[in-house]
């Protein structure tokens, strides 16, 4: 279990690295003069678009650093998707206030979703900071820099209909060499009432299949084993060639599965109207496409969801929920966002969140306390009139029925074999090994001669809430 502010995900036990900050984990390998810190928080998205960030400033002459103290530019990549989240960032710049005062040198960028919300209000309300860029922005952070020695504040927060950063190769920070994220998509046209991210990373727009393709080519060719393709929705996925062919995700899926057999895809997010038959049958078509789907709820009750503009009701989301097993079998993963006291949630619309999740018994979920972010639909139409208490209530309810599904969910495990990529040592042994399977689930295994990178067949013999324990068969 990790509690994350006022969010909970069903984890596994290997899975403790904090949610919502990922830190440089080695130093770049590089003749460049200047080095870079970056953290990421939030989203994956965010910590791919890091990865870009690195691309980017190497061909300036910054090499990417682990030791903070050593980076003339420290960069905070932020997340807007709830208070807490923005909290957290204005903390961490009040950590670094010492390190500014003593280090005149040392410059602070905010990048990211916080950045585009906030824009130059940022640069008003924390003093040490030095730049703010938007996620749009990044090929322009040179400039930026620049501007900042020079002894200016410096701002770029334009939102881009074309940018998706097709051509920057990213520098994989923080990876285990096995495993990697492509980007294929930006920004969202949905427009959920409770969401910034229309707002923070624009509107929809997709990148050159072939590039994509190419990304993943060049990662296994690298020793990568695992590709996640990335979006926030990339069952909207849609790219026109030249030529005028139309590459949907279904078809963007097959071509990076064709890549070899021995890379893994997997994919997120999925928002339940756009995910299609299509997309099912493709993913039960190819062995190495995983049997995995993060299928966001939000809400068990058709009125909330209504109120959420989430475009389907509670009997077509179980009716999705019902394909999915038909077409990919009852041990397809499935997890879920939950969200506890949306505006004008009652008793009753609780309950039925509660009941669609004895329907679905997902393997995990990410769950959430709501909220009110501000400009967004809901905060501009909808009064936020949930007691802090009964939202409180109401997800600790809704964290302890996903612990009882995802023990039943585990246990139905017990007695199969899986075929596992192993990511690395077990953290807590490093006489045990622990990878994936394709329900997205860890299995810890003793080593044996085995080693990172590897496929081994793993018997689970036991597990918790949270991970599955076996060992290796031939």
């Amino acid at each position: 279990m990790e509690l994350v502010t006022n969010s909970l995900k069903i984890l596994n036990e290997e899975d403790k690295k904090d949610l919502d900050v990922a830190r440089i984990s080695e130093d770049e390998k590089s003749t460049a003069s200047r080095k870079l810190y970056i953290e990421s928080y939030g989203c994956q998205m965010n910590f791919a678009d890091s990865e870009i960030v690195a691309s980017i400033l190497r061909e300036n002459d910054f090499a990417t650093t682990s030791k903070i103290e050593e980076a003339e530019l420290i960069l905070l990549n932020t997340c807007a998707i709830r208070e807490n989240a923005e909290q957290k960032v204005r903390h961490r710049l009040q950590h670094l206030v010492p390190m500014k005062n003593k280090r005149k040198n040392v410059k602070i960028g905010i990048l990211g979703c916080m950045a585009e919300r906030l824009k130059t209000k940022l640069l008003e309300e924390e003093k040490i900071v030095d730049m703010v860029v938007g996620p749009d922005a990044y090929r322009d952070l040179p400039n930026l820099i620049n501007e900042v020695e020079e002894g200016h504040k410096a701002v770029n927060v334009f939102l881009s209909r074309e940018e998706t950063y097709a051509d920057i190769t990213p520098i994989r920070l923080d990876s285990n060499g096995v495993t990697a994220f492509i980007s294929i998509m930006r920004g969202c046209d949905n427009m959920c009432s409770f969401c910034v991210v229309p707002y923070t990373r624009g509107r929809e727009r997709s990148r050159d299949a072939h590039s994509i393709v190419k990304e993943a080519t060049d990662l296994f060719n690298q020793g990568y084993k695992e590709v996640t393709l990335l979006g926030q929705n990339v069952d909207s996925y849609k790219w026109q060639s030249a030529d005028n062919s139309v590459v949907t995700f279904a078809n963007l899926l097959e071509m990076v599965a064709q890549v070899s057999p021995d890379l893994r895809v997997r994919f997120s997010t999925s928002h339940p109207k756009d995910i299609t038959d299509e997309v099912l049958y493709t993913i039960k078509k190819y062995d190495n496409i995983c049997k995995y789907i993060h299928l966001p709820a939000q809400s068990g009750s058709s009125r909330i969801l209504e109120l959420m503009n989430r475009t389907y009701d509670r009997e077509w989301y179980m009716g999705k929920i019902d394909r999915i097993r038909e077409i990919l079998g009852e041990e397809c993963g499935i997890s879920q966002d939950m969200i506890a006291g949306f505006c004008t949630e009652t008793e009753e619309d609780h309950q039925d969140t509660l009941s669609l999740m004895d329907y679905v018994k997902y393997d995990y979920g990410y769950m959430f306390a709501y909220s009110e972010r501000p400009n967004t639909p809901a905060a501009k139409k909808l009064t936020d009139d949930v007691p802090d208490d009964i939202k409180s209530r109401r997800l600790a309810e809704i964290i302890a029925k996903q612990r009882e599904h995802s023990l039943e969910r585990n246990q139905m495990s017990v007695g199969k074999v899986y075929k596992v990529l192993v990511e690395g040592f077990s953290k807590r042994s490093q006489e045990h090994l622990s990878g994936r399977n394709d329900q997205n689930k860890m299995i810890i295994f003793p080593r044996e001669s085995f080693q990172k990178g590897d496929y081994v067949n793993v018997l689970v013999t036991e597990c918790s809430s949270a991970t599955l324990i076996g060992h290796i068969v031939e």
